[in-house]
């Protein structure tokens, strides 16, 4: 048993060292698909006319904006993700704990809790992520970068 727990620690620390590696070049890589993203949704912007505040500003102020919020999204999609998964981790071992005390149906229903709460908590902030660019009648789907 204690073979395979180093076992796991050598690979944790050989995946993390190699992500923290390769972190500048995806991060550029990210960044300039944004930019692009960006440009195109001015463009589709001054050619739609649909928004009159929009189209009313020039490019550099509607590059920054957009630029700020497609920032905006990403903070926000990495604080959801670290919610979520601290949520994800807080129900296993709160269920692993019920598990080994009442049995399984305390292991599932604490599961099932965990579930909800980690997806209601996963719908809200990805609402409140978008809201303030949606209020703008900014489409935040151009926006996104996976």
């Amino acid at each position: 048993m204690l073979i395979l727990i180093e076992i796991a620690i050598v690979l944790l620390v050989v995946g993390g060292g190699w992500t923290y590696l390769n972190r500048n070049k995806r991060n550029a890589k990210r960044e300039a698909l944004t930019l692009r993203r960006v440009d195109a949704y001015i463009e589709t912007i001054r050619r739609e006319r649909k928004n009159a505040e929009l189209a009313a500003m020039s490019d550099s102020e509607l590059r920054d904006l957009l630029h700020a919020g497609a920032t905006n999204l990403k903070v926000a999609e990495q604080r959801r993700n670290l919610a979520v998964t601290g949520i994800g981790l807080v129900t296993v071992i709160i269920a692993a704990a019920l598990g080994s005390q009442e049995g399984w149906v305390a292991f599932l229903a604490s599961g099932a809790v965990g579930a909800l709460v980690g997806y209601g908590t996963s719908v809200y902030l990805s609402r409140t992520a978008k809201a303030p660019l949606e209020k703008r009648g900014i489409d935040v789907d151009r926006l996104q970068v996976m």
